[in-house]
């Protein structure tokens, strides 16, 4: 394909580097809601007999970010492919969150140079977090030449704009807007297996200090509950056996709406009405939890006893230092109205060590915390300054070798009550949700409870699908297992 020769004046419009600067302003400008998205009719049929390739890096955002990539590239025409030399597009959708996952990306990509070198046609693009920080950015165009593509989280829906500039242009297409784009319905996506995500809001307003998804995703915006509920019923009438609503914020859902009183408790109720067998959410932030959204909750049916609530710290001082917003008190007085709403809860978390001047006292905070709530698991990291955060510009005084005894003591309380509770289930009864075949051995399959507890057991591949019910046998740390009890399964299936 010949390549236009362009000038820097034309190029400049698709060169749109991202900015801190421009991101930290939140401003009062509306947010416009689209519902009229087509692929332009000349790049319909662009894709016809060429593949694409897209490896995703990150939490569940991205994953579905990912879905709706999918979803444009073949109505271009394009098919999917793990085969990275049969592709012609390969796209990083990168996470932001820890330096480690920046490290991965920025080694494929020099895995993928020797790829564009034997195959020059080949369109090699960067998306995702990462595209939204201005360091990124610069260290690609000055050490990674020959990436052809780079946009960010807001503009997802211009993709077939920017591979078409990519495709015809001889320099580098970067389109990453600091300002949050709108929100556009009706987005194709390719959605796969048993499970769907749901996008309820973007952004976030919280400004942790040592987050930068606020900077990355943008202020707050929730969809209009009509275009939420109107999806799910959708995924509902296609069969789908359960849903994830996805926010940055979920129980921040609805601040923003200005004409309605429509706030996520509101959300939860109308879609619990709806006939779709399982409803979860994630992720939820300790300060937006509120009494309404509670009560909902404990309504059950397809609402399930599984929450995720990150708490980060056990000690006050350094939930203040973290910006947070709220004390260990407030967490715990949330944990139990939750528990004595829903008495069958299960809570896990996300848990952060040695941030900037965490003492071995804040540290044992921490321990007892998790310790009282009985977290079911969590989600566990050694602290990662982010470039561009207010957390960044503070000492990180704490050796590597300390930070890395925290974690493992954590780790081992945690895993010490994910096996004292998964002992409780020895003897019980449990529906799963059947999502395939265990990754370790084909001849078991592999699902997941209410309580999104991994379960494995012993069944037949025509079970991946269906809800049965399984006979807890073994209570290992990170999964239980089970015998499936078929009488159980014939008649949920036959009635």
């Amino acid at each position: 394909m010949t390549t236009t020769n362009k000038s820097k004046k034309d190029y400049s419009i698709y060169f749109q580097p991202p900015s801190y600067s421009d991101a930290k302003k939140r401003g009062k400008e509306d947010i416009e809601v689209h519902y009229d998205f087509n692929v332009p009719e000349d790049m319909k049929e662009i894709g016809k007999d060429k593949f694409y390739l897209i490896q995703t890096y990150g939490c569940q955002m991205n994953e579905h970010d990912t879905e709706t990539i999918k979803g444009m590239l073949e109505q271009m025409g394009y098919r999917s492919t793990d085969d990275r030399k049969q592709a012609d597009i390969i796209l990083l959708n990168t996470c932001a969150v820890r330096e480690n996952a920046e490290d991965k990306v920025f080694g494929e990509l020099g895995h993928l140079k020797h790829l564009k070198l034997e195959k020059p046609s080949l369109i090699l693009g960067v998306c995702g977090c990462m595209s939204q920080e201005e360091g990124v950015v610069n260290r690609i165009m000055k050490k990674h030449p020959f990436v052809d593509l780079i946009f960010g989280t807001h503009n997802i829906h211009r993709v077939p704009v920017l591979l078409k500039e990519a495709m015809f242009s001889r320099e580098m297409v970067i389109e990453v807007w600091s300002k949050e784009g709108d929100i556009i319905e009706n987005l194709p996506k390719k959605r796969e297996g048993i499970k769907a995500w749901v996008n309820i809001m973007y952004g976030c307003d919280k400004f942790c200090t040592y987050c930068i998804v606020p900077y990355t995703r943008g202020k707050e915006r929730s969809r209009r509950p009509q275009d939420v509920i109107a999806e799910v019923r959708e995924l509902a009438r296609q069969g789908f056996k359960e849903i994830m609503l996805l926010g940055q914020n979920v129980n921040a859902y609805g601040k923003d709406f200005e004409d309605i009183e429509y706030r996520f408790g509101d959300l939860m109720d109308d879609i619990r009405k709806i006939d779709i067998p399982r409803v979860r959410f994630t992720t939820s932030h300790p300060r937006d939890f509120d009494d309404h959204l509670i009560e909902v909750l404990a309504k059950k049916g397809n609402l399930v006893e599984h929450i995720h609530l990150p708490v980060q710290s056990g000690n006050n001082e350094i939930l203040k230092r973290m910006s947070r917003k709220y004390t260990r008190e407030h967490y715990l007085e949330l944990v139990r109205k939750i528990k004595k709403a829903i008495p069958d809860v299960v809570l896990t978390s996300d848990i952060i060590v040695g941030f900037p001047g965490e003492t071995d006292e804040q540290f044992e905070d921490t321990l007892s915390l998790v310790n009282e709530v009985g977290f079911d698991s969590a989600f566990t990291f050694i602290y990662s300054p982010r470039e561009g955060t207010p957390a960044a510009a503070m000492p990180d005084d704490i050796p590597a070798e300390v930070k890395k005894q925290r974690l493992y003591r954590l780790n081992d309380a945690l895993n010490a009550i994910s096996k004292q509770r998964n002992e409780l289930l020895k003897g019980q009864t449990l529906e799963v949700l059947v999502e395939g075949e265990s990754k370790n051995n084909a001849n078991v399959l592999a699902g997941r409870t209410r309580t999104n507890k991994l379960v494995h057991f012993e069944g037949p591949k025509e079970l991946i699908g269906q809800f049965v019910q399984v006979r807890i046998t073994e209570t290992p740390t990170f999964y239980i297992k089970g015998d499936w009890v078929q009488e159980a399964v014939t008649q949920q299936l036959g009635s």
